[in-house]
């Protein structure tokens, strides 16, 4: 049992201030990060072989492409379009496509795709690991563990790109339950057609799934060895309570870090999975404006997804650090 005064510490009564200190450190380094990326993504792109005019130069001739590239800005010192092109992000300008379409419009339909797709496979997966985990962890050392913990170390040492033509021979090609390709009409929802998100989200959300769970697994596993949870079992209590008085205040840290790492690491999976299955979202555009040297939309949509990354990823440093306070205050 825990005393009131135990639970009314000086750590626990500070945690706004903690938190408040926390935030503005996270914050500043994020965005120093940020700025850093921006120029490592917007060299690194405009290093890229090929640009708008390069890929279209064997039929423009070299003097209209000269003139294209002026007129484009292409023959500008890099120096110079990176601070116009941070200038623009600054103030909501997400720039022009080399095809003359603005990219926040070409971004918008095909965020939307991509998160559609990401929060499928977490609202499907998310809840699969902890209960696996906790299982596997509670079951440690078993057949089930070791059998799950062998199947575990497979999924994950396949490459994404190989499931993916896996799930297509056998679920397109050969029982044909579904299309091998994940084509949406222009101005149309994947939701309409969801036939056609079951292949990436499995593809996506599987080794999402052993990831974490051999992570969980991992910390359950511990948490039923430690003194709290023998002692709770010495007394008598059942395996479900030991789990939420025991290991659950330790696992759950655990398991949210993991996740939104995980769904994280997912936006850089969708630009292999999109290509692969053909769905409209920033991964194929991100792929199309590579190939096809469209500099403006590689470069916003590649900070875009660093962006979100260092975001999630601030999240979930900060709502660990609460969640650990917390269970400080209730030990």
């Amino acid at each position: 049992m825990f005393t009131d005064r135990e639970s009314t510490s000086p750590a626990v009564r500070s945690l706004p201030g903690v938190l408040t200190r926390y935030l503005i450190s996270r914050i500043a380094a994020t965005a120093a990060m940020l700025l850093l990326l921006s120029v490592i993504v917007f060299i690194g792109v405009d290093l890229l072989p090929g640009d708008p005019v390069s890929v279209r130069e064997g039929r423009l001739g070299p003097e209209r492409a000269a003139e294209l590239r002026s007129q484009m800005g292409l023959d500008r010192p890099v120096l110079d379009r990176y601070i116009d092109w941070l200038t623009g992000i600054l103030k909501g300008d997400l720039g022009t496509s080399a095809t003359g379409v603005r990219v926040a419009d070409l971004l918008g339909h095909r965020l939307a795709n991509t998160a559609i797709l990401v929060g499928i496979v977490g609202i499907v997966a998310v809840p699969v690991s902890p209960a696996l985990g906790l299982w596997l962890g509670w079951r440690r050392g078993s057949v089930a563990d070791t059998a799950a913990s062998a199947i575990i170390v497979g999924v994950q040492s396949i490459p994404d790109f190989i499931w993916a033509g896996l799930w297509v021979l056998i679920f397109a090609l050969t029982l044909g339950w579904l299309p091998a390709l994940s084509l949406v009409p222009p101005g149309e929802s994947p939701l309409a057609q969801p036939e056609v998100l079951v292949l990436p989200v499995v593809t996506l959300g599987a080794p999402a799934v052993v990831y974490a769970t051999r992570v969980i697994r991992a910390a359950a596993a511990t948490s039923y060895l430690s003194d709290h949870a023998e002692f709770l079992q010495l007394n008598g209590f059942s395996i479900l309570s030991v789990t939420r008085l025991a290991v659950l205040p330790t696992v759950v840290p655990a398991a949210v870090q993991v996740w939104v790492v995980s769904l994280t690491t997912l936006l850089g999976g969708t630009v292999m999975v999109e290509g692969v299955f053909g769905y409209p979202g920033i991964g194929e555009a991100l792929i199309n404006a590579v190939s096809g040297g469209d500099l403006p939309v590689a470069q916003t949509f590649a900070l875009l997804l660093a962006t979100i990354a260092a975001t999630a990823l601030l999240v979930t440093d900060t709502a660990g650090m609460v969640v650990r306070h917390r269970t400080g205050r209730q030990r």
